[in-house]
């Protein structure tokens, strides 16, 4: 888990947490975040950092098998909506389809943040984050927020994003890792349990 330098001439930072729990086993799944990896690298041409794979419950509990997580870290100059029609693809690819909002997931890739990027602007940014749990469970933007509106409430991302990249601060709230995972449930903590 080699932590990649703060600025390079590569480009800007970018974040994307993997998860698959649609397979026979948990090892399929973590075989199938794996090759994830690599189909990053190839399809981005950039170096990939990853985080170690994780078990984790779905959510919310209860809404089908344990998750294998991990959080990836790329530098690339391409605009993120570019990095998110990758995503797209891999998950296609993969065999995703998105019938129920958080139902269970042959492969979900998320983009959690490019650089200090704040899209489409800080007020929908706020609405999408302070948006009630019920209303999650049933909308989806129809537009890239950034960063992710609920990477500090994520446990699941938070602590493989604190392998390969423990200094990182959320650009709007300025807090760290460590911070918003004081603000999570400490039993959702514990859940995210390390494969490796």
């Amino acid at each position: 888990m080699t932590q990649l330098p703060e600025n390079s001439v590569l480009g800007r930072k970018v974040l994307i947490s993997a998860g698959s729990n649609v397979n026979e086993t948990l090892s399929d799944a973590t075989a199938l975040v794996q090759k994830c990896k690599r189909l990053l690298s190839e399809r981005l041409m950039c170096p990939v950092t990853a985080s170690r794979i994780y078990r984790t419950p779905a959510f919310p509990a209860g809404n089908g098998p344990d998750f294998a997580n991990a959080v990836f870290v790329i530098e690339t100059t391409l605009s993120p909506s570019d990095v998110l029609d990758i995503l797209h693809q891999i998950e296609d690819e993969a065999g995703r389809t998105r019938t129920v909002r958080w139902g269970q997931r042959v492969l979900d890739l998320d983009l959690i943040a490019v650089g200090d990027v704040v899209e489409p602007d800080l007020k929908t940014w706020r609405d999408w984050r302070d948006l009630p749990l019920e209303q999650q469970m049933k909308v989806a933007p129809t537009d890239l927020i950034l960063p992710h509106p609920r990477v500090q409430d994520r446990p699941f991302v938070l602590v493989p994003l604190r392998d390969v990249w423990p200094d990182w601060v959320h650009p709007v709230t300025g807090l760290g890792i460590d911070a918003m995972l004081a603000t999570c449930d400490p039993a959702a903590i514990s859940d995210v349990i390390p494969l490796e």
